[in-house]
């Protein structure tokens, strides 16, 4: 399958806003379908090469489905922006699942995605038949959530398509070092869109605006009860190696408390890892044909 080979979806949620998905592949296939989650302002376009391979015969030849949640990338804004919750993304995940016939599914969640699967599998455990976790854990590290915070609350922006994998490696790239120009260039193309030959962040501004009141005391949740009702479901987790937002320790913790958890390290990556290049790729094609 060439990996630009994607169709595109729109359909509607239980409060009528309108959500976009790409899926790669032949749901008929029989195997089961992998439902891609990106982080709190991302969007379906960073899982694009890690679909395609996926979908490919060398990657196990699998129905990808990759949603952009509410807000972002190909989905409506929503005038309510108190609905930007990971509640309501949950209700969306399940919508989609309900419209495209998905009964079970791999879930990949990256952070933000990864949240939501935590809440997922309180409220629809059949749903469930195996995890990807991508750099997110039951314990959040607040300092990696601080930066996250900065960043997407910046006043700079990129000036120009020329100039954005410049900025975006002036403030990733020591996170980062492992990635190359075109690396960069990819992951702008996935970031922003364009409006008048100029990229803007392809999110809704009320997303990033609602961490504007976090500080280093804000309590965070014990998400350690959620991960515990994944036991007996087959589980992966990717940390970066570099991340600030999920800890080695906490690693540690969860593979104890799930003791056939697969834990990979992105080497030379922070959050959130690219799950598309050499290592994670791999692991994650072969996790899937377990």
């Amino acid at each position: 399958m060439d990996r630009s080979e994607f169709r595109e979806h729109l359909f509607r949620v239980q409060d009528g806003l309108q959500l976009y998905a790409r899926s790669y592949g032949d749901l008929r296939h029989g195997r089961i379908p992998v439902v891609c989650l990106p982080g709190l302002t991302r969007n379906s376009r960073d899982f694009h090469e890690l679909a395609g391979f996926l979908a490919s015969p060398p990657g196990g030849g699998h129905f990808i489905l990759s949603l952009d949640s509410r807000g972002r990338g190909g989905s409506e804004r929503d005038d309510d922006k108190t609905r930007y919750t990971i509640a309501a993304e949950t209700a969306d995940l399940i919508a989609a699942c309900g419209h495209f016939g998905i009964e079970k599914a791999t879930f990949i969640g990256t952070s933000r995605g990864g949240l939501i699967l935590h809440h997922l599998i309180g409220l629809a455990p059949a749903l469930i038949a195996g995890v990807i976790l991508n750099d997110i854990g039951p314990v959040i590290e607040i300092q990696g959530l601080l930066r996250i915070r900065d960043y997407l609350n910046a006043t700079t922006r990129p000036a120009s398509w020329t100039a954005a994998p410049r900025y975006l490696q002036s403030v990733h790239g020591d996170d980062f070092p492992i990635l190359r120009e075109h690396d960069w260039r990819e992951m702008a193309q996935a970031i922003y869109r364009d409006e008048g030959g100029i990229p803007v962040a392809d999110f809704d501004p009320a997303i990033a605006a609602q961490l504007q009141a976090l500080t280093a005391d804000t309590p965070l949740p014990d998400l350690w009860p959620q991960f515990d009702a994944f036991a007996g479901l087959p589980m992966m987790v990717v940390r970066g190696e570099r991340s600030r937002l999920l800890s080695e320790a906490t690693v540690e913790k969860m593979k104890r408390r799930h003791p056939n958890l697969a834990a990979v390290t992105a080497v030379g990556q922070g959050h959130a890892p690219l799950l598309h290049l050499d290592g994670p790729r791999q692991a994650i094609a072969a996790f899937l044909q377990q």
